[in-house]
């Protein structure tokens, strides 16, 4: 049966990348080798490179909800949160699919699967939690800075509506942790049938990993760690590209593109929502129409020139265990 699922991923995973070179190559590649000549190239790397330090802190993060897996495994968890990310942005699969291979990932480097879902459902939660904290800190700088300004009535409802979306989705995960233990359970099923312990062990090891709330705690610090860290990817790239913006605007500005991708989490790769969201909400805060729609596209790129590799390398290994049965 896993490898049944194996296969059907492979399939599945070989559409998808053609599905998305041509989707990038119709909507971006003119205008991500345009970033890349204003950037440079060492510029690119140098962006790609920091944001795959990125993936550690969110790796740690995850390994920080799963107490119990030694600290040798933080590649794991940090190569885990790489294949989820590169699934979701480049793959029809949307973020739900980017979070069920990044889960498969951390169960195939022999972490027993009840603790990979469970510690999966604990770092999802403070990672949102973490973002609304990082959301409100956005809105509150934006909102001073555009107290006065022409743009203050257009923006502030926007900006208020994507705050209360992402304040629900919030409280939902704390409040339907259940719902999601049955249906990681269910997931877990579908890898082991008839295991009839697998919803008990799943709740067991969600119980256990609360108890622990310094763990808990952490796994909150990290994940907003690397939500600040991302964003300050951002005004790297500008940097590199000559915009000189105030660390503080590009941070107000970042909170404020990843809550209105979240919101659209069913889009993948949020394409299409991240160039719009940095056209109406850049300019607003003293970012250059120009810089923003380079600042959107050197996104794509990254995701291109990080996500490919982590796909291929991950598929390599899908198909490394399924000749070995």
């Amino acid at each position: 049966m896993s490898g049944r699922i194996n296969g059907l991923i492979l399939i599945a995973t070989l559409i998808g990348l053609a599905v998305a070179i041509w989707a990038f190559a119709a909507t971006g590649f003119d205008g991500i080798v345009h970033v890349v000549a204003r950037m440079g190239l060492s510029g690119l790397l140098l962006y790609c490179g920091y944001s795959a330090c990125v993936f550690v802190i969110l790796g740690a993060a995850w390994l920080a909800a799963a107490p119990g897996e030694p600290a040798a495994k933080l590649g794991l968890f940090a190569w885990g949160r790489a294949v989820r990310e590169a699934v979701a942005d480049l793959l029809p699969f949307s973020q739900i699919g980017g979070i069920v291979v990044g889960a498969r990932t951390i169960a195939g480097g022999d972490v027993p699967l009840y603790r990979v879902y469970a510690s999966l459902i604990v770092d999802m939660t403070t990672e949102l939690a973490s973002q609304l904290a990082f959301t409100l800190f956005g809105v509150a700088t934006v909102v001073s800075l555009l107290a006065a300004g022409p743009d203050a009535d257009r923006l502030k409802p926007l900006l208020l509506a994507g705050v209360a979306v992402l304040a629900a989705i919030v409280l939902a995960l704390f409040g339907a942790q259940r719902l999601l233990l049955r249906i990681a359970a269910g997931l877990a099923q579908r890898v082991l049938p008839g295991s009839a312990a697998t919803i008990e062990a799943i709740g067991g090891e969600l119980t256990r990993i609360y108890a622990h709330r310094g763990r808990v705690a952490l796994a909150l610090a990290l994940n907003l760690a690397a939500w600040i860290a991302s964003a300050g990817g951002a005004w790297l790239v500008l940097r590199l590209m000559g915009v000189m913006l105030p660390l503080g605007t590009v941070l107000a500005i970042e909170a404020l593109i990843f809550t209105l991708r979240s919101v659209a989490f069913a889009i993948p790769g949020g394409i299409g929502v991240q160039e719009a969201a940095y056209a109406l909400v850049g300019p607003a805060l003293g970012l250059p129409p120009d810089a923003a729609l380079a600042l959107a596209l050197a996104k794509r790129g990254r995701d291109v020139a990080l996500g490919i590799p982590t796909l291929l390398l991950w598929q390599a290994g899908t198909m490394r265990r399924l000749v070995r049965g």
